[in-house]
């Protein structure tokens, strides 16, 4: 089913049709001898102002005639319609669902908490009345299905999984958009039209949030000792070849060796060093 627009005619000119009728009929039923008269007046005039609705902006009226639909009044302002017509007002305003922390099974079967906020509106009348039962409810709990079917597809980190290419966590812009289409493709029956979606909250869950925490300082640190030793062999390999280029010192094999394990010391070390002075020499 599919919205067709209502056909309304403005209300103004009907307010003072009816006006004029009420009047009348009061001036003809304050005579004695012409009260049905005054009926017809009054229950004409009683009955076209049951036609006259107000559509507020942003807002819609769907109408149906004895349970068949005939249409969608989109006009704003004072409106008026056939009287049989039954009305059902509908907001076509944008609207935040800010969805609850759901606990779910990433990629790997970590258990997390994700959340998602959605803003939404409805664009289709018809499909909002009568595809769904209630479409506000169908989008909360849709919203929620697709959440948990993207967590499901993704690790939480790249530490889960060092070929992903998408993570929860670090893929987000990717991750809002596949979210996007998914709530899309399953909101587009109820007539609802998605403006934006955005993970709002991801962490762990509190029973292994400890665990990965020390799993990520301990990824972090090596990662860290990883670039330092990088850049101390770089450094050490200079002064090597600085000491040989200028002939400051003639150093064999073994005092190379000795060399380069107290300049490793010296940079890779996470305190100061003390030095010790040699007094005599490396074979005394």
């Amino acid at each position: 089913m599919k919205e067709k627009e209502l056909t309304s005619t403005s209300g103004y000119a009907f307010i003072a049709a009816i006006l004029v009728l009420w009047i009348f009929g009061g001036m003809i039923a304050a005579g004695a001898q012409a009260g049905l008269l005054a009926t017809i007046l009054f229950f004409v005039g009683t009955t076209l102002s049951m036609g006259l609705t107000v559509i507020n902006p942003n807002e819609a009226a769907v109408a149906t005639f004895f349970g068949e639909y005939v249409g969608t009044i989109r006009h704003n302002g004072l409106r008026w319609v056939n009287p049989l017509y039954r009305r059902r007002k509908i907001s076509l305003r944008a609207r935040n669902l800010n969805g609850p922390k759901l606990k779910v099974n990433d990629k790997m079967g970590n258990p997390i908490e994700i959340a998602a906020v959605v803003v939404w509106h409805v664009q289709d009348t018809a499909q909002a009345s009568f595809e769904v039962d209630n479409y506000q409810k169908f989008v909360e709990i849709q919203s929620e299905a697709a959440i948990r079917k993207l967590a499901g597809m993704y690790c939480y980190d790249i530490i889960e999984d060092e070929d992903a290419e998408i993570t929860l966590r670090d893929g987000s812009g990717k991750i809002n958009e596949m979210l996007e289409h998914e709530l899309t493709e399953r909101l587009v029956r109820a007539g609802v039209g998605i403006h934006e979606a955005r993970i709002s909250h991801l962490a762990y869950s509190p029973e292994i949030a400890g665990a990965m925490l020390q799993r990520q300082q301990a990824s972090a640190v090596v990662a860290a000792r990883k670039q330092i030793v990088d850049g101390a062999v770089g450094m050490v390999e200079m002064a090597l070849a600085k000491l040989s280029e200028k002939g400051i010192v003639h150093l064999d094999e073994e005092r190379k060796a000795a060399m380069v394990s107290n300049l490793l010391v010296v940079l890779c070390g996470e305190k100061s060093v003390s030095p010790v002075i040699n007094a005599g020499t490396l074979y005394n």
